[in-house]
């Protein structure tokens, strides 16, 4: 049984905690939460110990797994210290999108984990639905072909304005890394950015990217949308087929280039996904299922590594839009 500790108990932390407690293979352990009064409230509800100190949680209590569900500045200034705390302490960590909002301490973590042999994931949840397992699977057996092109479209309806880099640092993670999912590492990127009436942000981007394959990209983001429509399209092509995947989880569709005959995977309304939300019990199920095979650090899915590149690309195309849309290297790997 994995002993769960999850860190940080409001909205998405709720999430974390009714998962853990729920899954046949973990318990939830404990909860913290540097407001007292939230913390005390999640205690009390799942009927375990709760701290406002994660030092003092590691010390006191049994634990294998932390939980860093923090939020803070673009949804990420405040997982930097616990999770460094938890890799200190040796635990598997897992950190919800972004790793941190400061690629610099993004890049610590990452670091820190791989010196410290611990597992680093993260809640790159897009990509675990079967429309994209399928899709991933075409890619692999060479269904397309070598690859040519990618576009991705990821638009929800935010009004948050945090601060003017709010929608690429905490919404793109997840379509980055969509993109690399099929088509691996970015090289460079273009972008420009536009702000939405009323708006002091940038709330709608356009990003051209070239990946370390030669194949190309496109990505079109935007805080600006309605939620009444579809979130998400994915389509990745190559010299012998393509692949179009609808709204996340919806639809996958094969079209190779030498037949009419299209193979369409459709969520089933019977033992499907019944929504967006189940990405996240995917994703979860995922990382749980990985620490019980004791799969080594650096082969962990949609790691702490993965999280890390696709914020590298963020912060290219942030400089490449200072620049005034001049294409921009992303930062190599560490």
């Amino acid at each position: 049984m994995i002993r769960v500790a999850v860190v940080g108990v409001n909205n998405i932390g709720k999430i974390h905690c009714r998962a853990y407690r729920n899954h046949p293979g973990t318990e939830l352990a404990a909860v913290c939460d540097l407001m007292p009064e939230r913390a005390e409230a999640a205690g009390r509800e799942h009927g375990v110990p709760h701290y406002t100190d994660l030092r003092k949680l590691l010390s006191q209590e049994t634990i294998d797994t932390v939980i860093v569900a923090t939020a803070g500045v673009e949804k990420g200034s405040h997982h930097f210290e616990p999770a460094m705390i938890a890799i200190e302490a040796g635990k598997n960590v897992f950190v919800e999108k972004p790793l941190s909002n400061n690629i610099e301490e993004a890049r610590k973590m990452v670091s820190f984990a791989r010196e410290k042999g611990v597992r680093l994931a993260c809640n790159l949840n897009h990509r675990f639905t079967p429309a994209a397992y399928k899709a991933k699977a075409l890619v692999e057996e060479g269904k397309l072909g070598s690859l040519l092109f990618l576009n991705m479209r990821l638009t929800i309806q935010n009004p948050q304005e945090d601060t003017e880099w709010l929608h690429m640092r905490a919404l793109h993670p997840h379509s980055i890394d969509v993109m690399r999912y099929f088509a691996g590492d970015i090289k460079r990127v273009q972008a420009f950015m536009t702000k939405a009436p009323g708006r002091t942000s940038w709330s709608t981007v356009s990003i051209n990217m070239e990946f370390e394959s030669g194949a190309v990209g496109h990505l079109t983001g935007s805080y600006d949308m309605s939620m009444r429509h579809p979130i998400e399209f994915c389509e990745v092509a190559g010299h012998q087929g393509r692949i179009v995947i609808d709204n996340v989880y919806e639809s996958m569709t094969y079209y190779p280039h030498h037949s009419d005959e299209l193979t369409v995977v459709r969520n089933s309304l019977f033992g499907g996904m019944k929504g967006f939300d189940d990405t996240f019990e995917h994703r979860i199920n995922r990382f749980i299922e990985e620490i019980q095979s004791d799969v080594k650090p650096e082969e962990m899915t949609a790691s702490g590594a993965d999280a890390l590149a696709a914020q590298e690309v963020i912060e290219a195309a942030i400089r490449s839009h200072q620049l005034g849309g001049t294409p921009v290297e992303v930062a190599a790997k560490i």
